[in-house]
């Protein structure tokens, strides 16, 4: 399907059929190979765009996305974890380099008069199951109604906001670890 290194880098999906009535294939650019953090720049890249993702879409690796410029993408990844903003996407051929980039959302900004209100806070979100970006003054979490009223009701200060979430990736484990470029001792 067009996701081999020996292949064109466009791959021909979908069907349209125009006025004229003959079909009209789509070109899409296939994305499989993802690069180490701590990779060098590729000499062999003759193009570049971005990846803007929510956090949830950074989580699913394989699929039809679309870049900052509108081009058509198709990521056909390992899976390896979630993608992290900075992380750097190629085509088989090595010649498109495509970086993700955290994309704005509603989100809800948590703030606290005490530090301890606010450990309270990421301790109620957290028995939910919330994913949660975590500051020094401040928690963000996802817009919603139902968290919303809760937190109000604990007397916390709450504003919305619309940036890019780059939430914690889990206790366990499950979230994406950086490659520093450390060996193990």
């Amino acid at each position: 399907l067009c996701s081999n290194a020996h292949q064109t880098r466009t791959c021909l999906l979908g069907r349209l059929k125009p006025l004229w009535g003959g079909p009209v294939a789509e070109a899409v650019i296939v994305l499989e190979h993802r690069l180490p953090t701590d990779a060098p720049p590729m000499s062999s890249v003759l193009r570049s765009l971005q990846l803007p993702l929510t956090a949830e879409q950074r989580t699913v690796l394989r699929g039809r996305r679309r870049s900052r410029c509108g081009e058509d993408l198709l990521l056909q990844l390992p899976r390896e974890g979630p993608l992290q903003p900075g992380d750097r996407l190629m085509d088989g051929l090595r010649t498109l380099q495509v970086t993700v980039v955290a994309a704005p959302e509603p989100l809800l900004r948590v703030q606290a008069t005490t530090a301890e209100e606010l450990l309270q806070a990421a301790y109620h979100l957290g028995n939910r199951h919330v994913s949660l970006e975590v500051h020094p003054q401040e928690l963000l979490l996802l817009r919603d109604s139902v968290l919303e009223a809760m937190l109000r009701s604990r007397g916390l200060e709450l504003s919305s906001c619309e940036r890019p979430f780059v939430p914690e990736g889990g206790a366990y484990g499950g979230g994406y670890q950086h490659v520093h470029g450390h060996q193990p001792a």
